[in-house]
């Protein structure tokens, strides 16, 4: 079975690649005399390390994106090989080059896999009732979805997974796995669904807060684990696909139909859509991954002395 051993708690894919793990180690030395200097020193410090670790996480998304800015501005227009081709021939080369260098291990090549099947046969139904459309030709394609783009929703599982383990995820409050999984199933069938029948959407959401709406997730940028509403969590990234969204689209990678006659925002409502589909994503990584729950650790007693002796 292809998750059958999968243990995304197992090393960072950073400490295993020899660059990255000389960096690891120096900067532990940095970190113990920022301690040194301050709230204020040690608060920045913090921050940048969030920045970092969150661009590692993104390190997939982050090379498609740049794929499609690139490709855009200057892959020659008489090239044998088509755009989309060519974009899809380089997420696998990517792809196999992260894993051989070691920035990314074979358990998370596993999840872009997954996320790539499921996004593929989004795309083929999505785009055969005409919700948006890939404009150019291509070889490498199933009905009027080119293979690359599954790839855009890998990225999603891709970060997923990686910022689970980066940020040693902890989680208070979190709803059972199975009441999770159903409700993936049911806003994934309503995607197909609600072009014939009722768009139960606002259900969804619903159901959503219900299950989600005491969940805190504990994360840890340095030393200590900080919280956030895990809802507030899947808002925020889903902002961030949207921005991302926009970038596709200017780039010509895909169109919306208000978009053919010339390049308009994606709708903010799409907020919405790309919030659900995170929920979807997020479950298929909690179902591989065990939530395990934040616990405070208490801080060692002192050990009681002997009361001295009486005269």
């Amino acid at each position: 079975m292809l998750f059958r051993d999968l243990n995304l708690s197992q090393r960072s894919s950073a400490k295993l690649w020899p660059f990255t793990a000389r960096f690891i180690a120096a900067e532990e030395g940095l970190a113990r005399s920022v301690e040194t200097k301050g709230p204020w020193v040690s608060g920045l410090y913090e921050f940048l390390r969030f920045g970092i670790k969150q661009g590692w996480a993104c390190l997939f998304g982050g090379l498609m994106v740049a794929l499609l800015i690139a490709t855009k501005l200057w892959y020659p227009a008489s090239a044998s090989l088509e755009r989309y081709d060519f974009l899809f021939i380089a997420a696998i080369l990517i792809q196999g080059g992260l894993i051989v260098t070691r920035l990314e291990t074979l358990e998370e090549a596993k999840v872009i896999l997954l996320f790539h099947v499921v996004g593929t046969l989004m795309e083929i139904f999505k785009t055969s009732v005409g919700s948006w459309a890939y404009p150019e030709a291509s070889l490498f394609r199933i009905g009027g979805a080119p293979l690359f783009a599954g790839f855009m929703y890998a990225a999603v599982g891709s970060y997923l997974a990686r910022v689970w383990r980066l940020f040693d995820f902890r989680f208070t409050h979190h709803p059972p796995v199975w009441a999770a999984i159903l409700l993936s199933v049911g806003i994934y069938v309503n995607f197909f669904t609600h072009h014939y029948t009722t768009d139960f959407r606002l259900v969804l959401f619903c159901f959503t807060a219900l299950l989600f709406g005491r969940t805190n997730v504990y994360f840890k940028v340095w030393r200590v684990h900080r919280r956030m509403p895990l809802l507030l969590g899947f808002l925020l990234v889903s902002l961030f696909i949207w921005f991302a969204e926009n970038i596709g689209t200017i780039t010509g990678a895909w169109l919306y139909p208000h978009q053919l006659k010339g390049w308009s925002m994606v709708p903010f409502t799409k907020l919405g859509a790309w919030f659900l589909l995170m929920i979807i994503s997020y479950v298929m990584i909690a179902a591989l991954n065990r939530p395990q729950p934040f616990t405070i650790e208490k801080k060692a007693q002192p050990a009681s002395q002997p009361e001295p002796a009486r005269v």
